[in-house]
């Protein structure tokens, strides 16, 4: 049974995951989390596609973990398990990644929108790390990717009492990029990699790492890796497209090379 839906070209160089386990909320079962890990991986290595949404469904993007597949697991059969191969891959996608997001994202759902590079939320949004509730915590990097999205306090809060905020806390918190009606959602989340879409893959790539670098390193270094991913971009065939096209006031045709 396939867990997601796939559309490799949803439009020109745009590539939509949909999760897809709608009785279950799309609860994040092991077979679901595989089949998302290939799928961005193939999408990630066609040459076609430049942006990647992933999305759920008007009621949930996705309502957390499968509990029934790791109620009654030990510690070594968790670490076996290795159920966190799929949020490495996301982690290591180089094509940016958008998550439109209605209705509930909570546990690991929360956890799959903050590993994204951006969020576009429905007015019915809300997330939540709710872990705590049965018992456990975090463990796909809620405790992390949140308290660098929301701040100290509010992830503290978050955590440790698995209260929700809704879309319009979310936003105020710099948590996602925009809110818009539940019909819209989707279509917000198109526009953006539509934008996305037309600008040089190579600098669009070059500049996902270097933003993902200021969250993981100190200033100087990222500094570093900012300016070397600046000079590289000029050995690239899309750096003088698009300089070219400035001068000539033209549309620049970037080709990815």
């Amino acid at each position: 049974m396939n867990f997601i839906k796939v559309i490799e070209e949803q439009e020109k160089h745009i590539g939509l995951i949909q999760l897809n386990r709608p009785k279950e909320l799309n609860a994040l079962n092991l077979e679901l989390m595989g089949e998302l890990r290939d799928a961005l991986k193939n999408l990630d290595n066609n040459n076609q596609i430049r942006v990647i949404v992933i999305t759920g469904n008007q009621k949930a993007f996705a309502a957390g973990a499968d509990i029934k597949q790791m109620a009654d697991k030990s510690a070594i059969e968790m670490l076996q398990i290795d159920q966190f191969s799929t949020w490495d891959q996301i982690r290591k996608t180089k094509k940016p990644i958008i998550a439109a997001v209605s209705g509930f994202a909570l546990g690991g759902g929360c956890e799959l929108a903050l590993t994204c590079d951006m969020i576009i939320a429905s007015e019915t949004a809300k997330f939540g790390q709710p872990e705590i509730k049965i018992g456990v915590m975090p463990g796909a990097g809620g405790t992390q990717r949140l308290t660098r999205a929301v701040g100290k306090a509010r992830a503290m809060e978050m955590v440790l009492t698995g209260k929700f905020i809704d879309a319009e806390e979310a936003m105020k918190y710099g948590f996602i990029n925009k809110i818009v009606p539940v019909e819209k959602y989707l279509d917000e989340a198109m526009n953006l990699a539509r934008s996305i879409a037309q600008m040089s893959p190579v600098a669009t790539q070059l500049a996902k790492e270097s933003v993902n670098r200021a969250f993981e390193t100190h200033l100087d270094e990222g500094l570093h890796f900012e300016r070397k991913n600046f000079y590289l971009l000029f050995a690239s065939e899309d750096q003088k497209e698009g300089m070219a096209a400035f001068v000539e006031k033209r549309a620049p045709d970037f080709q990815g090379k």
